[in-house]
């Protein structure tokens, strides 16, 4: 399995081939976005893993690029910022995760097995007719990460289908967010602080009508997420 690391720091991309060979991960390398992106489009790699500060293209950028390519290979943004505002940007334009340096190589691998695992195809297939869900006005067909609207569509992330899905099946009951981040993260992962609550807001704005008002993913004060049939 390849992970690309896209990072301009020749030691810490070095440490971070070692680790991750421990791993049994192959890893492509790229010092700068540019190297990155034609690394990713010629070799598409299962996972991505992006420096934020790069040089020629930084790792926001290439984030945007590649998921206007790709809605579905996870992707770990690592910085040394560690501004609320820097994990906000990195989540709604489509990052899976937010890394802040320093980081420990315990939690860095958690982290990329637990976005690996979400990707894995599932052992046993259903018949698609029994794949295909709908919440509210939206169908959400999950093979093709999208859902539609009145003939338009929205790309969904797979984290974010994980987290519909999630919500749909325990529909009129409030899901709690240590259950959430089991089902849409994966078991094991350690989530940075109100990541769940930027994750929401950013998929809000892509399926509700009025995020400001939302009908499908609804607060629990206290608790979690609730989608009301």
């Amino acid at each position: 399995m390849k992970i690309l690391i896209a990072e301009d720091d020749s030691n810490l991309r070095a440490g971070l081939t070692d680790l991750l060979a421990l791993e049994g991960l192959d890893c492509i390398v790229a010092e700068d976005g540019e190297a990155a992106w034609t690394a990713f489009v010629e070799q598409a790699p299962a996972l991505c893993l992006l420096d934020v500060m790069m040089p020629r293209l930084d790792g926001l950028d290439l984030c945007r690029r590649i998921r206007a390519r790709d809605s579905a290979t996870p992707i770990l943004l690592l910085s040394a910022r560690g501004a609320e505002i820097d994990r906000v940007v990195g989540l709604e334009i489509g990052a899976d995760d937010y890394i802040a340096k320093p980081f420990s190589a315990r939690e860095l691998v958690a982290r990329i097995k637990a976005a690996l695992r979400r990707v894995k195809p599932q052992a046993q297939p259903v018949e698609a007719e029994e794949r295909i869900f709908r919440m509210g006005d939206l169908t959400i067909d999950p093979d093709a990460l999208r859902a539609t609207r009145g003939g338009g569509g929205i790309d969904l992330a797979p984290r974010e289908l994980a987290m519909l899905r999630a919500l749909h099946d325990r529909k009129g009951k409030a899901v709690s967010r240590d259950d959430l981040f089991d089902l849409a993260w994966g078991r094991g992962y350690m989530p940075n602080s109100r990541a769940l609550d930027q994750y929401v807001s950013s998929l809000r704005k892509k399926i509700e009508l009025d995020p400001a008002k939302p009908r499908i993913i609804q607060t629990v004060h206290g608790v979690g997420y609730r989608y009301e049939a």
